[in-house]
């Protein structure tokens, strides 16, 4: 799930509008619990990230500051809070005890990654371009203007090599608990040569993670649901075309011809492209309010290793 699907761009964003569009958005999840299906749900945490870091810089003069790492945290407790209350409340309304948990979960990276000196994951509010021009000049941002749809600020977003709670959510997985874990992307954290983990000032992109843990969860069916309908062929121009079905080789040259930006499509298709490649089944690429449809395979787009 997708952060912006968290929040309704024509209401503000305040906490209980935030329920309320929540409880909207678990509505296709728990209709596959409720066929049976065993899911694993990670979140995105761009907005709500974004507000809190937007609320620590403009608290400094009062209040202590906080680490990103602190505030990924604080989202994946805060939106995971709102995610498993909405999600149960609406499978127990239909009949359903379903067992749902938070995994407050660290993903470690490399300190040494190139991330860290070339920022580009997207986090916060859509900006003018004035606006993104006086907050790189006051708060010393990098600022993209993330496509076409306006300017946000971008942090470094080191790729994730492993998950510290990976064992603890594996047996709640097993135990039958609809778990949710690796929110935003997971806590960035380091091993000093002591092994002793280090919170790092950085965002993890949670389609890379979820595709990590489902790699090491042995999942077979991976599904990213973001705000578009599909993945697109030349989506930036008149002649854009929806992929219905298509495969890791067609991918990758779409991926080399430059087709899929990093601060969007880029990090889901690169995430497709690892879970296939380590032993996934099937990734499908669809819009939040479309999952149902997406799992019997009549929207979205679906990615298999070779066309069937």
């Amino acid at each position: 799930m997708g952060g912006n699907s968290l929040l309704d761009p024509k209401l503000p964003p305040t906490v209980e509008n935030q329920f309320a569009v929540t409880a909207r958005a678990v509505i296709p999840v728990a209709g596959l619990i409720a066929r049976g299906v065993h899911v694993v749900l990670t979140h995105g945490n761009g907005p709500q990230v974004g507000f809190m870091q937007l609320r620590v810089e403009l608290s400094k003069q009062q209040m202590h500051e906080v680490p990103l790492d602190s505030l990924v945290a604080d989202s994946q407790g805060a939106l995971g809070y709102m995610i498993q209350r909405d999600l149960r409340e609406y499978l127990r309304l239909h009949g359903q005890q379903t067992e749902v948990a938070s995994i407050v979960t660290e993903v470690e990276v490399d300190p040494h990654d190139k991330a860290f000196t070339e920022p580009t994951k997207p986090i916060g509010k859509f900006y003018s371009e004035e606006e993104a021009a006086k907050l790189q000049s006051e708060r010393h941002w990098d600022m993209v203007e993330d496509s076409h749809r306006g300017w946000r600020r971008v942090v470094a977003s080191p790729a994730p090599i492993s998950i510290v709670q990976l064992d603890t959510i594996r047996r709640l997985v097993d135990a039958g608990v609809t778990v949710i874990a690796c929110g935003g992307g997971g806590i960035p954290v380091m091993r000093d040569e002591t092994g002793h983990i280090r919170g790092l000032e950085a965002v993890i992109d949670k389609d890379r993670a979820s595709a990590l843990l489902a790699v090491q969860l042995g999942v077979k069916r991976l599904f990213i649901t973001t705000g578009v309908d599909a993945v697109y062929r030349d989506y930036l121009t008149e002649n854009r075309t929806a992929l219905r079905e298509t495969t890791i080789s067609e991918l990758k040259a779409m991926a080399e011809a430059g087709q899929f930006p990093p601060g969007s499509m880029g990090p889901k298709i690169e995430a497709a492209l690892y879970f296939l490649e380590r032993g996934g089944d099937e990734v499908v690429i669809c819009h939040p309010e479309a999952l149902l449809e997406a799992y019997d395979g009549n929207a979205g787009t679906r990615i298999l290793k070779e066309k069937s």
